[in-house]
This record gives C-alpha cells, structure tokens and sequence, in this order.
C-alpha cells in the first residue's frame, strides 16, 4: 500500500534544506510555482529567482538586469517595473528581467543572505515546459542555470524538464502532469538530500528528464523508476567510458531512450558544469553510490 505522497515526504523534513529555484520559462509560469509547493510541503525552505519573462534557449547568457519596458508574463508585474522584484504577497517569489543565469546569480548572491543567512545548499531549475535531451541541453536556460550554480557559485545543482505541457499561467488551473512532474522532482531532491553532503561531486550537475504523460499512461508518482543515463549517444573511440551498472552493462542508455521507450522512466544523467556534456565514469560512479536503491534498470 502506497502511502500519499505528501506524507510519505514529511520524515524528510528532518534533512530539509535550503533551495534556490530558477527556470528559463518565467518566473510565472505554473511549473515552477507547484514544485516551490511541492519542496515546501516536503518542508524545504525555497526561494524563487527567475526571469520575469520567457527566456527559453538562452544558454548560459547573462546580463545586467533592466528595468521593464512591458509588463512581466502573463500579467504579472506591471510595465515599469523594476529591474528585480518580487510577488507583493509572497517575498520569497523573485523575478529578475534578464536571462536564467543572470536570475539565478542574482537568487545566490542577494536573496539567499535574506531567506537563508547564507549560501543556498541545493539549486533547482525547472521543470522546464518540454524536455532537455541530448544536444537540445547546450541551448538549455534551464541547464545553464544550473551549470552556473554548480561550477560558478559551487553549489550543487538539479536540472528538471518534462516533455508534456505548455507555457501556463500561474493563475490558471494546475494542470495534472505540472503536478506530477512537481512531486517527481521533489522525490529526487529528497533521495539526493537524503544520501548526505556533498549532495554531489564537484562540478556537476544532474539533468533529469521525465517522460510525456500525456496519453493518461503513469498517472502516480508512485508509477515511475529512475534510471541513471548519459546526455549523448556514446561515439566509439571519441567517448570515455560509463559507470557500469545494470548486469555490467558497457554503457549506460541514453536519455531518449530511457524517456521514450514503454514503462514510466525517468531519466537522471551526470553532467560537466563546465560543458554541459556527459561527466566521467567516476562521476556517474559516485551518484549512483549515493542513490543507490533510488536508481533502476531498464528491463532488457
């Protein structure tokens, strides 16, 4: 019998955590606002630092933050606005008009001496509104957020993308899959947390995918398995090695393979913060010790 997940979530609150969140979708997109419900239900203290507008595909760009010369997405800060600011009733809801790097630096640097006392111990970003595979990652906001958080400001890093939905205002009704990708994200927040300090090795970040669930198939977050995958699809003789794992499998699958094959299968693949490519068998090596049981195979 599975319990629901908010209780099922509740004794890792003794490891809460302070969390940084940011995305490339906006700062009101209703992705990010249900996983900030979703953390602090788990009892993590989170702060939100994202762009004030739609900033998909930006990459690792970073600049200034500009006061507003048209309202904020969807309506929601005024044009005029300033260059940085923050919901009028729920201070720990930042935007910054500028680009994901640039939202998240300002979240690390600024907000989190206000809401933690110090640094952030985990960064988040996402879910992104479509998923991040492959190539797609070096163009990513969400993914050089996350990059920026893990090789700039050292803090370890979790990128989050789901190939279902759209943009969505926060306003609007929650749509189910922006909920179940929400409390997928937070089960790998509390498995990463849960293995102990250092959350990750130095210089990496995760990238994780969940899989379309839009045809009604895995409904429940108690429906999905985690697979550990690579970013790219291996080149003989270019390519180094993989982890081994799953019956000494040579390689691990790609992400594409593990989002897009039968089953409900989420993808957890170990980055380079440095290049946004695939990180070294030692790397992989040590996530797959810290997750341990929380990681599965694909079945042959």
């Amino acid at each position: 019998m599975h319990l629901p997940l908010t209780l099922a979530l509740l004794p890792l609150a003794a490891r809460a955590v302070n969390v940084i969140s940011a995305n490339d979708d906006g700062w009101a997109e209703k992705n990010i606002r249900t996983f900030y419900d979703s953390l602090t239900t788990a009892g993590h203290s989170v702060v939100i630092s994202s762009p004030a507008e739609n900033q998909s595909g930006k990459g690792s760009l970073d600049a200034e933050p500009k006061e507003l010369t048209e309202p904020c997405e969807f309506d929601s800060c005024p044009e005029g606005s300033p260059p940085v600011g923050n919901n009028a009733t729920q201070p720990r809801w930042n935007y910054v008009n500028s680009y994901p790097v640039t939202s998240i630096k300002h979240g690390i640097q600024n907000l989190s001496t206000t809401f933690f006392n110090g640094a952030p111990d985990l960064a988040v970003t996402g879910p992104n509104v479509g998923a991040n595979l492959g190539v797609v990652t070096a163009i990513s906001g969400t993914v050089g957020a996350a990059c920026y958080a893990a090789h700039d400001a050292g803090i370890p890093a979790i990128a989050f993308s789901g190939g279902s939905g759209s943009a969505t205002a926060w306003d609007d009704p929650t749509p189910a899959y922006a909920t179940l990708y929400a409390q997928l994200a937070t089960k790998v927040v509390n498995a990463v947390v849960a293995a102990g300090t250092p959350y990750l090795p130095k210089d990496v970040f995760l990238n994780v995918n969940f899989p379309k669930v839009d045809d009604g198939k895995c409904a429940s977050a108690d429906d999905f398995k985690f697979v550990l995958s690579r970013i790219y699809t291996a080149v003989p003789l270019v390519s180094g090695e993989d982890v081994e794992t799953c019956s000494n499998d040579k390689r691990l699958p790609t992400e594409t393979k593990v989002t897009g094959g039968d089953g409900c299968y989420v993808s957890i693949s170990v980055g380079k913060a440095t290049n946004k490519r695939d990180a070294d068998a030692a790397a992989q090596g040590e996530v797959l010790t810290k997750l341990g049981d929380f990681l599965t195979c694909l079945p042959n």
